[in-house]
């Protein structure tokens, strides 16, 4: 099962822990983790289900093509990595 890590900052913001999900793509595995923390939806994607502007997805090191539809593939040993870009001085 692919496994989806989330950066300090969200976890800061709303419980979210890493976990080992069901999933073929991004938007499966994102599902299967909204699923059971639904409030942590908000913080990765906008209210059309597209990845928020300042939140980059990877997949085994490489950003996601596919930041609307999240059908970029996972493999069952895939790394899903979810981060917010951060500003400031």
């Amino acid at each position: 099962m692919p496994t989806v890590q989330f950066t300090a900052n969200l976890a800061r913001l709303t419980s979210a822990p890493a976990a080992s999900v069901d999933g073929a793509t991004v938007g499966a595995a994102l599902a299967a983790v909204f699923g059971s923390n639904p409030v942590l939806r908000g913080y990765v994607l906008d209210d059309q289900g597209t990845v928020r502007r300042h939140v980059v997805v990877f997949v085994d090191g490489a950003a996601i093509h596919d930041r609307v539809g999240l059908s970029d593939a996972v493999r069952p040993d895939s790394e899903i990595y979810v981060m917010q870009a951060l500003s400031g001085g």
